[in-house]
């Protein structure tokens, strides 16, 4: 029986969260363009390294997009993350929104690997947090939904 139990936290924590090693190599973060080096000005660490530069976010909440991000948050995000500011394997949504542009969290929620070998605010979550965030492979569709289901939790009205 322990060893049972043993086998499907191992199975868990690796289905749930583990790399995201399919096989194929990834351009190393040397050979791309926008290097985190210092004085580097084509990167923008407030919307991180992605194809979101420039995002258009209403006032007012986007009830059905805030829908469609529960439901994602359902299946992808909440095995690792909670609405609260309490970790669990990753770090707490509460807040979010106030802590970082809609275009880095797009931005790393589409291109998880890139951001966290660049950009210096997901590599201190790494540290905090000590385990890779998986690459989800949302579409950019997710992604938006996903924000706004955060601006509801964050109380977006």
């Amino acid at each position: 029986m322990k060893k049972i139990l043993i086998a499907g936290i191992i199975a868990l924590s690796l289905t749930a969260c583990g790399s995201n090693d399919s096989g194929s190599k990834k351009e190393s973060p040397s050979s791309t363009p926008n290097e985190t080096t210092s004085g580097n000005p084509s990167y923008d660490p407030q919307r991180g390294e992605g194809k979101f530069t420039k995002v258009d976010v209403s006032p007012t909440l986007d009830v059905a997009k805030a829908e469609g991000g529960s439901k994602v948050f359902a299946v992808k995000c909440s095995a690792c993350h909670k609405l609260t500011d309490e970790k669990l394997v990753g770090p707490g949504w509460k807040g979010v929104t106030s802590r970082h542009t809609a275009e880095w969290i797009m931005n790393f929620a589409t291109n998880t690997d890139v951001m966290l070998s660049k950009d210096p605010k997901a590599q201190a979550l790494l540290e905090i947090c000590l385990v890779r965030m998986p690459n989800q492979n949302l579409t950019d569709e997710d992604a938006r939904d996903i924000y706004e289901f955060m601006r509801k939790n964050d109380g977006v009205k």
